[in-house]
C-alpha cells in the first residue's frame, strides 16, 4: 500500500467530513481457487486472498448516525442513516454492506454509537472477487477497532456474513468473509466451513514458474436476482430428501427423481472431493493435477450446478486450448472471471487468445493474481 495511496483516502475522507479520520482500513477481494457453492453446504473451500482491497478511512461518532461515501460507487452522494431505525430495508445498492455491519453488530449488543466511513477500492465489482465481503469486511475491522469491541478474526468474518445475508439479502456462506479476514500472503485458505478450522496453504505460483491468470470477462453478476438463493434452497432440500444436515456429510453422489437436485448433489459432493485433492497437489507441487482439477470443476459447474455463461465458457476453453493447464469460472456464478493456471512463458499468449476471441463481447481485464495478506489497520 503506497503512501500516496494513504493520503488520497485521508485527504478524501476530510473533504467529505472536514476533518481527519481515526484510523485507515483494509480488506481484500479473493479468488475461489476452488470449492465453489460449497460453503453454504458446510464443505471445503479453498480461497486465498488478492492484493485489490477496499480501504475504509473511519472516525467514531457518539450520535447514532452513521453517515457513509464511496468514491467507487455512482452515488457521488454523502448516505446518512440513523443506526436505530436501521432495518435491513433501509439501505440498498452498495450501501447496505456498511450499513449492515453496522446493524449487525448492534444487534448483538456491541456499542457503535456512529462513524463516519470514507469507501474507496480496487477490488472490481460484479467480477466475482467478492468486493461486497471486502467491504464488509474492511468496515467490520474499522468498526471493531474504533469501539474496542476486541472481536477474533472469525467473529468478525461472521458479523459481515449475516451483515450480507440477512440485510442485504444475498444468501451466500462464509468463504468469502472468512478469506478476506484471515489469509496470509502467499498462502491459500483450506477452510472446512462446517467448524471453520482451517490451514493455511502455500501457493507459490510464480516459483513454481506459472501464474494464475484472472480473467475478468465484465459480465455482471447480481446474486440478488434470485438465482443462488435457488441453488441453495435446492441443496438444502436435496438433503432433506436424503435424511442429512448439509450435502457434506454424503460421501457419494446420490440420485434424487428431480434431476436438477440429482445435478446439485453430484456437484457438491465431486466439488468437496476436489478440494481436498487440490490441498494434496499443492502440497505435493503437483501443478499439472491441479491444472486438471480446475478443469473439471469448470466442467462441473457447467453441467451440473450451470451456472456459468457463454463468455466464461468461452474463455475457459480459449484459454486451455491455448496452453493453460486448467481455468474454470471462479465466484458465485453467472457471470464474473476466470481463473487460468498457466506456465509463465504462456502466459502473454493465453492473453492475447482469451481477448481475441472475445469478439462481440466485452474486451476481458487480465491480470495475475498474487496471494495477498488478509483485512488490516493500515494508519
Amino acid at each position: 500500500m503506497t503512501g500516496d495511496r494513504l493520503l488520497d483516502i485521508q485527504t478524501g475522507f476530510n473533504n467529505i467530513f472536514r476533518q481527519n479520520p481515526h484510523g485507515i482500513w483494509a480488506a481484500p477481494g479473493r479468488v475461489n481457487l476452488i470449492g465453489e457453492h460449497t460453503d453454504y453446504n458446510a464443505g471445503y473451500v479453498l480461497p486465498f486472498a488478492l492484493p485489490h482491497t477496499t480501504l475504509v478511512a473511519a472516525r467514531a461518532r457518539t450520535d447514532g448516525r452513521l453517515r457513509v461515501f464511496s468514491a467507487t460507487h455512482s452515488e457521488d452522494r454523502l448516505l446518512d442513516l440513523g443506526l436505530p431505525d436501521l432495518v435491513p430495508a433501509a439501505a440498498h445498492g452498495w450501501s447496505a454492506y456498511p450499513a449492515g455491519v453496522a446493524w449487525a453488530l448492534r444487534l448483538e449488543g456491541h456499542p457503535v454509537s456512529g462513524a463516519d466511513l470514507y469507501i474507496d477500492g480496487d477490488v472490481p465489482v460484479g467480477a466475482g472477487l467478492s468486493s461486497s465481503a471486502s467491504l464488509e469486511c474492511a468496515v467490520a475491522i474499522a468498526l471493531n477497532d474504533l469501539y474496542d469491541l476486541g472481536l477474533a478474526p472469525a467473529e468478525l468474518a461472521r458479523i459481515a456474513r449475516r451483515a450480507e445475508n440477512e440485510f442485504a439479502g444475498i444468501p451466500c456462506g462464509i468463504l468469502d468473509q472468512m478469506a478476506s479476514v484471515t489469509c496470509r500472503a502467499g498462502h491459500g485458505l483450506f477452510l472446512d466451513t462446517r467448524d471453520l478450522s482451517s490451514r493455511h496453504v502455500p501457493m507459490h505460483f510464480e516459483a513454481a514458474g506459472l501464474r494464475l491468470l484472472v480473467i475478468d470477462t465484465h459480465v455482471k453478476h447480481d446474486l440478488r436476482d434470485g438465482d443462488y438463493g435457488e441453488l441453495r434452497a435446492g441443496c438444502e432440500e436435496a438433503a432433506r430428501l436424503l435424511g442429512v444436515e448439509h450435502l457434506r456429510d454424503l460421501t457419494a453422489p446420490a440420485r434424487l427423481p428431480d434431476p436438477r437436485l440429482t445435478r446439485l448433489v453430484r456437484h457438491v459432493v465431486t466439488e468437496n472431493a476436489r478440494v481436498l485433492a487440490a490441498v494434496e497437489a499443492l502440497d505435493a507441487g503437483d501443478w499439472e493435477r491441479v491444472g486438471v482439477i480446475l478443469h473439471d470443476g469448470h466442467a462441473s459447474i457447467r453441467d451440473d450446478f450451470q451456472i456459468t455463461c457463454p463468455e466464461t465458457d468461452l474463455v475457459a476453453a480459449t484459454a486451455e486450448r491455448h496452453g493453460a493447464l486448467g481455468a474454470r469460472q471462479t465466484g458465485g456464478g453467472f457471470g464474473g472471471s476466470v481463473i487460468a493456471l498457466v506456465r509463465t512463458q504462456d502466459a502473454d499468449r493465453v492473453t492475447r487468445a482469451v481477448t481475441e476471441a472475445s469478439t462481440g463481447h466485452p474486451v476481458p481485464r487480465v491480470f495475475t493474481a498474487i496471494a495477498g495478506p488478509g483485512a488490516r489497520r493500515l494508519k
